[in-house]
């Protein structure tokens, strides 16, 4: 079942260290009536600030974000829930004659809010007994009986696909490709999206800036905050970039420069199936930076406030 009609809205878009916010931000002063609406899986976690490039306080203060801070960071997160408590912010946007620009890199994310994905759920005892199987290949014939639509979507070596098509496929009882076309598809979306896009080695070089600027501001005495937490973090902010290597790091596995330069050389990898990512959605309106992204603050600002319209 779809979900309501979206308020008026745009997306923006693009890698990580790309300059995502602060052109959101640029939007929203330009534009008074706009909020922000977060588009990323780990800004959702209280207390990890500084390590996930959350706005700032005084950002905050000067124009309304959601989506951030919404859980403890020993809290599962999925993308279901962030699906529902996007609709909602939205909705709240909307009733109060507001308009939203949706703001991250959380490609999945992105896809469930503006598509209004049927997000299949996650079934834990299923997802185990198939993860007891070593035999890959094995479990490709096994989707292939239960739903060889979905079987057929997928290498059979490809585990991971294979797994998650199972474990829907067995947990909910019903096939996997029942779920909808899946993300190959790019449909006419109510929401429009521009995206910045700046050159990978430029892209590369912002990175490692901002993780020096992130330990500058004090990364690690926040990893250390979240190491003394009463609670384990969860499977999903345990792995967040940075976080996971300076964790390793707390724990004796890697000196400090180690730990670091295996963040950089992760978030640079990431940065590359990011954009791979939105490079196969040809919905996507792009501005084109060759160093900076202020260079394309002008026209991005104007065309977003074309999309959103008087």
């Amino acid at each position: 079942m779809g979900a309501a009609p979206h308020p008026p809205a745009v997306a923006l878009v693009g890698t990580t260290a790309a300059g995502k916010s602060a052109l959101a931000l640029q939007v929203a002063r330009a534009l008074p009536d706009v909020e922000l609406v977060s588009i990323d899986s780990m800004q959702v976690y209280r207390g990890m600030d500084i390590g996930t490039a959350s706005p700032t306080a005084a950002e905050r203060a000067e124009v309304p974000h959601h989506l951030i801070d919404l859980v403890d960071p020993w809290e599962e997160w999925s993308v279901v829930r962030f699906q529902d408590a996007a609709r909602a912010a939205l909705a709240d946007v909307a009733a109060r004659g507001r308009r939203a620009v949706l703001v991250g890199g959380t490609g999945l994310y992105l896809r469930a809010v503006i598509d209004d994905l049927d997000v299949p759920g996650q079934y834990p005892e299923a997802r185990a007994e198939l993860e007891a199987e070593p035999d890959t290949r094995a479990l490709h014939t096994r989707l292939a009986a239960l739903d060889p639509v979905a079987a057929a979507r997928m290498e059979p070596d490809n585990r991971r696909r294979i797994v998650r098509a199972l474990e829907v496929t067995v947990g909910s009882g019903r096939p996997f490709s029942s779920y909808g076309a899946g993300l190959d598809t790019h449909p006419a979306g109510a929401i429009p999206q521009v995206g910045v896009r700046l050159p990978p080695p430029a892209v590369a070089a912002r990175i490692e800036a901002r993780y020096h600027q992130q330990v500058a501001a004090g990364f690690l005495a926040e990893v250390e905050a979240l190491a003394r937490l009463p609670h384990p973090l969860s499977r999903t902010a345990a792995q967040a970039l940075g976080y996971r290597e300076l964790l390793a790091h707390l724990a004796g596995e890697a000196t400090f420069a180690d730990a670091l330069d295996l963040a950089v050389r992760r978030t640079r990898r990431f940065a590359r199936r990011q954009r791979a990512w939105f490079r196969r959605d040809p919905r996507v309106e792009w501005f084109d930076a060759t160093a900076e992204p202020a260079e394309v603050a002008g026209p991005l600002v104007a065309r977003v406030r074309a999309l959103l319209g008087p």
